[in-house]
């Protein structure tokens, strides 16, 4: 059965699960969105989404500097207890995300840093660009928002690809420990330095 990016998003605004096990989800419930909760609910990554409402102040800066010195990267990672703050978990996870703003450069966080401006922007250039290669006007949007995605994969770190599994996202592999470590964890914000550029 082929799963929409549409139903993809509707489970995921329901459920605050990631995008990848909500595909996964749907897959399993033949693309039956009840069916998909329960799943789920079954595989305990609702309870991990769940968690992402609670307050996460707590937390360690990690850094990374590529081979070379001609890269760096700061992030800071949040989580709700300073005990969490030490374990072997978190801490490999906020290398890895360090690692992953450092091959990717990302620009924002998540979908909801891109200002207003910048997302119209985008759509008006992607629209722009759907029409001068000949697009009919009925599917133009549908267009735009393709390429919004990509867009959104390209320059917000949640979305991007994981560099060490590409069958996972970022937001991904945040649900993951998030359901394995038991605490809300954040990405609060980061910072990317490379050498010759302002």
């Amino acid at each position: 059965m082929n799963i929409t990016a549409t139903q993809v998003k509707e489970l995921r605004d329901k459920t605050g699960a990631g995008m990848m096990e909500c595909k996964k989800a749907l897959t399993e419930a033949n693309g039956d969105l009840q069916k998909a909760v329960d799943y789920l609910r079954e595989q305990g990554i609702l309870k991990s989404a769940k968690l992402g409402s609670r307050a996460a102040r707590q937390g360690a800066i990690f850094s990374y500097v590529h081979p070379g010195d001609q890269l760096g990267v700061l992030v800071e990672l949040n989580c709700e207890t300073d005990f969490v703050a030490r374990t072997e978990d978190f801490r490999t996870l906020g290398k890895n995300i360090a690692m992953q703003i450092a091959a990717s450069g990302p620009v924002y966080v998540s979908r909801d840093q891109i200002p207003a401006e910048v997302l119209e922007h985008e759509r008006d250039v992607n629209r722009a660009q759907a029409k001068a290669e000949g697009k009919p006007d009925k599917v133009v949007d549908r267009i735009v928002e393709g390429r919004l995605e990509k867009y959104y994969q390209e320059t917000c770190l949640l979305d991007q690809v994981y560099i060490r599994d590409d069958s996972k996202k970022v937001g991904d592999l945040i649900t993951e420990a998030v359901s394995k470590i038991r605490e809300n964890i954040v990405v609060k914000q980061f910072v990317r330095y490379q050498v010759g550029t302002e």
